[in-house]
């Protein structure tokens, strides 16, 4: 079955903590050791077991002289080509590189071909990335998905210069990326981990439906005393029956509307990408009759759709928040009635419901009552197969 693999990105990420992380959960440490040795870029690696605040973990080293020149993107491309690393784990590699090379060039206001400086060209980074796509490699991990990412705080000091955290290029490998910032004023997410996820993984947000087979946990290089400085990674067999995404929540009370205008309102937001729109009565203060509008959205939608609620009711304030919206995988089957074609919408083992706009339009043609043609749709999935 294809393996997944979730990031829990609490205390951050980075390139050693990911290579960290997937050894503690099984990856080939000597295929990792022997493929940055092929590489031939003066780097020795090994691995060590250390614990950050009580939970064990796997702590990367890489060790390398220090250069003072610093490699183009297209020498990485080349090193990486012609060394002696599976073909996936190269073409990861390769789009890690190039994602971040064009991070680096945007914030740096260059083409992607003189980007030279220390975060792409340094010897640890390209250690880390290839021992990464490695470690993804040797633990037949065909999906990677990642938490939210803590981003930390304050500011970093990189080979010439002070910098904000997030570092800028971070902020943009991670612009798409739900991010936060908790915990010790340091530096969390670093552009090697942050490139890796914004590369390679599919998803950010909550964990989806899986069953856990394995974890690891990679050592960041510091040992907080007030959280444990780890990337968790946890691997497993992803449960098709459901899937589990991040969703915002946008709810108002409102007692001073016409209840025309609550309806077009919910259409509107329906129109507009909504993925559900509910009204329930509320009894509000000094005893007024009221309703609560809650719309379900995309987190991506939910500045427009908050904008349409300002816009088309009186409301003036909004509640948003996250929630994990969790739904059951499913399937159309087309049966055949008396009144025409109507498609089935199959979930789980048993659960199964007639689609009603096929229904209602069905009834409106032929004259039956809504309910009639339902009851015969569902007859006609139930003795399907008889």
């Amino acid at each position: 079955m294809p393996t997944t693999c979730y990031l829990d990105a609490f205390s951050g990420i980075s390139g050693d903590m990911f290579v960290g992380a997937l050894a503690d959960a099984g990856a080939d440490q000597a295929a990792i050791v022997n493929a940055i040795h092929s590489l031939d870029a003066g780097a020795v690696v090994s691995f060590e077991t250390v614990k950050r605040a009580g939970i064990g973990a796997t702590k990367f080293q890489v060790h390398a002289e220090e250069q003072r020149k610093h490699r183009h993107l297209p020498h990485i491309v080349k090193m990486i080509e012609a060394a002696d690393i599976p073909p996936r784990a190269k073409e990861n590699a390769v789009a890690v590189f190039r994602k971040l090379g064009e991070a680096e060039a945007a914030v740096h206001q260059v083409s992607i071909e003189k980007v030279h400086f220390h975060e792409v060209g340094a010897v640890d980074s390209i250690a880390d990335i290839v021992g990464a796509c490695v470690a993804i490699d040797t633990l037949g991990i065909d999906s990677l998905c990642c938490s939210a990412v803590n981003v930390g705080s304050g500011t970093v000091d990189t080979e010439h210069r002070t910098l904000p955290v997030p570092a800028p290029a971070t902020a943009r490998l991670l612009a798409n990326a739900p991010v936060y910032s908790r915990g010790p004023a340091v530096e969390l997410a670093t552009p090697t981990g942050a490139a890796i996820v914004a590369a390679l993984a599919r998803s950010f947000g909550v964990m989806p439906a899986m069953t856990i087979t394995r974890t690891g946990y990679g050592a960041g290089t510091k040992d907080f005393p007030g959280q444990p400085n780890v990337l968790r990674a946890i691997l497993g067999q992803e449960a098709h029956a459901s899937e589990a995404v991040t969703v915002s929540v946008i709810e108002a009370n409102i007692d001073d509307l016409n209840p025309q205008v609550l309806a077009y309102a919910s259409e509107r937001l329906l129109d507009a990408g909504a993925l559900d729109v509910t009204l329930e009565p509320l009894l509000m203060k000094k005893g007024r009759p009221g309703n609560l509008l809650r719309v379900i959205a995309k987190p991506e939608d939910q500045e427009p759709l908050a904008q349409i609620v300002f816009a088309e009711t009186s409301t003036l304030g909004l509640r948003i928040y996250s929630a994990e919206r969790r739904v059951q995988a499913r399937s159309f089957v087309e049966v055949q009635t008396r009144y025409g074609a109507v498609r089935i919408k199959v979930a789980g083992e048993s659960a199964h419901a007639p689609e009603y706009e096929d229904c209602r339009k069905l009834a409106l043609a032929s004259g039956a009552a809504l309910k009639d043609v339902i009851a015969e749709a569902n007859y006609a999935y139930l003795n399907r197969s008889r």
